[in-house]
């Protein structure tokens, strides 16, 4: 979780094609790697991050955020509370980006498929998964509707920060519903509307503008399009104050986001990187996290 795709967005243009309309042949190319020789054990000091060093303290201090919110964790193998890893799943990754979520997966030994509508972020993800410890990996560039795989291929299936931006959300989900084995678990999470309501007051036009973020999900709603693709909900949660306070700083101080560097942002970093550090600084983060979320998760499975 070094960087949301809500600012992801604005350093690439987020392509996602229109799930109704948009025929596969054309656009979609499969490209399985060899698989890869699982160790027998997982090493205890696994890294909690992605693989990537030196990133700027605000993504440093958001990957410390996401960890104190049970994302991450090496020690249960959960990349979120109650969506454990095991070498023996096969992980579906749909809107992988960057690989973040999917390189956790990967070094828990796992099988991973990873999909992107973006070539760019396929192939970017692929090299930081390349020295990985999953047991295959299978990079695909789709729109991820259709998907190129066979029903009942995945246990686990990820959808991170891509329902709000496809144009038929109910479709959608029943094209991840058709590739998930009986009893898969799914992770789904979207932007918060909370912190969507705040941007709209800051951000650019083009945030809120296809092929961006199209539609802010209510979380009645979200619980409705999830069960009504036919998923069980087995719980659910909120996080990301700390990235929400940051994006409405970020604007104004006019940077790039690959080098942030603004007093405001870099103050900003040090004062919640101070809150983690503090004794109580938990219970305020979460109370922080329930009142101004950055996104919110459903962790949900299939009957």
């Amino acid at each position: 979780m070094k960087l949301p795709k809500a600012l992801q967005a604005l350093v690439r243009p987020v392509r996602r094609s229109d799930p109704v309309k948009t025929a596969m042949p054309e656009h979609v190319a499969a490209a399985p790697i060899a698989p890869l020789a699982a160790p027998a054990a997982a090493p205890a000091a696994a890294p909690a991050s992605p693989d990537q060093e030196n990133d700027p303290p605000p993504y440093d201090v958001g990957l410390r955020d996401a960890v104190k919110s049970g994302h991450y964790n090496n020690a249960t193998g959960e990349l979120y509370p109650g969506f454990a890893i095991t070498p023996d799943d096969t992980v579906l990754d749909v809107g992988c980006g960057n690989g973040d979520k999917a390189h956790f997966c990967a070094q828990r030994g796992a099988a991973i498929i990873f999909v992107d509508c973006d070539p760019g972020q396929v192939a970017i993800a692929s090299g930081r998964l390349a020295k990985s410890r999953a047991r295959s990996l299978t990079p695909i560039v789709s729109d991820g509707n259709p998907l190129p795989l066979a029903d009942a291929i995945a246990s686990k299936v990820v959808v991170s920060e891509v329902l709000e931006h496809v144009d038929d959300p109910r479709q959608f989900l029943a094209e991840m519903v058709r590739v998930g084995q009986p009893g898969a678990l799914y992770l789904l999470t979207v932007p918060d509307p909370a912190s969507e309501g705040l941007q709209r007051r800051l951000a650019p036009p083009v945030y809120f503008e296809k092929p961006n973020h199209i539609r802010v999900i209510e979380h009645d709603e979200f619980a409705r399009m999830v069960t009504g693709a036919g998923l069980e909900i087995l719980s659910r949660g909120f996080y990301g104050f700390y990235w929400a306070i940051w994006m409405l700083l970020f604007w104004p101080c006019k940077v790039e986001l690959s080098a942030p560097n603004h007093p405001l942002l870099e103050s900003w970093a040090n004062t919640w990187s101070a809150l983690l550090d503090a004794p109580d600084g938990l219970r305020v983060k979460r109370a922080f996290d329930e009142t101004l979320p950055m996104g919110q998760y459903i962790i949900a499975r299939k009957a």
